[in-house]
This record gives structure tokens, C-alpha cells and sequence, in this order.
């Protein structure tokens, strides 16, 4: 049944920006956070939640892990577990000092990737190595950052420190 938008007065053209707009403002807001999200919901369903994951991992089992990076800054990121069946397991939110800690000297970058998902910055430097970061929700203007060996093996585990987007004098609720 096809919803129809009252004039308000405006052109139809003016109405269809308008309707189309509101549509992806509201669409935006639901996938920040997974409410719509409950156990045992099929993959369909779980992307007409949450839209398009950003990364997805085969984990043992059958089960696959659907990366969902989220929020300002990059400082939320979805972890959506389907069962070998395809309906959905688990989810979590893994940008926080838990799942940080769980980042162990010699993990493998595929390992590192199920568990945190993509990072918001990558640098390169000497030697083949490289630098991931994640910005994270914290009151404080921090990150988490991971250096992996031209190996593609974690280097001594995660950094905590002052997120470089943070100016002086500027806190993170002013970005």
C-alpha cells in the first residue's frame, strides 16, 4: 500500500526531496544502534536494520561475524554473529577497553579485523610495518592504536593515547 506525504503547500518535486530526505535521516538514526535487532532473525532481516555491513569474517563453526563501523568519528563499530543456519547468534559493540584488551602480542591482522573490525586511520611506517587506529566512546579524547609487523602479526599489543583530532583547549563532546 503506497504512503502518501500531504502537500504542505509545496511542489511534488519539493514533496519527493522531502519525503526522500526524511527517509534517510530516519534511516541513518536506526543503525546506529541495533534495537531493532533480536536472536534468531534471519540475514535479510538483519541488514534491513542495520544496512550494509562494512566487513564480513568467516569464524570457526560456520558462524559469520557481519562488521557494522558506526557513529561519529568512527567510535562505534557492530559485531553481528550468524550462526551457521544464517539467523542471528549474537551482537556486540567491540570499540571498548574489553575487547582492547583481548589484542595480544603475535595475533594475526585477520584476527585483529574479527575483533575489532576496520580501523579508522592507517598509517605506514619503516620497515613495512603499520599503524591501526580506533577512535572509541570515552569522556576523555583517546584512541586505540595497533602496530603490525611486515609479518601482518600485532606488535606488543594496543597503545591508548591522545586521539591527534583533539585539539588543544577542544574536547571530544566539541568535535
Amino acid at each position: 500500500m503506497p504512503i502518501s506525504m500531504p502537500s504542505l503547500g509545496l511542489p511534488a518535486s519539493a514533496r519527493g526531496w522531502l519525503a526522500t530526505t526524511l527517509l534517510s535521516l530516519v534511516s541513518a538514526c536506526s543503525t546506529l544502534h541495533p534495537a531493532r535487532l533480536r536472536a534468531g532473525q534471519i540475514e535479510a532481516e538483519v541488514l534491513v536494520a542495520m544496512g550494509q555491513p562494512t566487513g564480513r569474517y568467516a569464524l570457526d563453526g560456520g558462524v559469520q561475524r557481519l562488521e557494522f563501523a558506526r557513529g561519529p568519528a568512527g567510535r562505534v563499530t557492530w559485531m553481528v554473529d550468524l550462526d551457521a543456519g544464517g539467523r542471528l547468534a549474537t551482537f556486540e559493540q567491540v570499540l571498548d577497553a574489553d575487547h582492547f584488551a583481548q589484542v595480544r602480542d603475535g595475533m594475526p591482522r585477520d584476527g585483529l579485523l574479527r575483533l575489532l573490525g576496520r580501523p579508522a586511520a592507517r598509517q605506514g611506517e619503516w620497515r613495512g610495518r603499520e599503524t591501526w587506529s580506533w577512535r572509541y566512546e570515552t569522556h576523555d579524547c583517546l584512541w586505540a592504536r595497533v602496530t603490525l609487523g611486515a609479518d601482518g602479526r600485532v606488535q606488543g599489543g594496543v597503545a591508548i593515547m591522545t586521539d591527534p583530532a583533539c585539539d588543544a583547549g577542544r574536547g571530544a563532546e566539541s568535535r
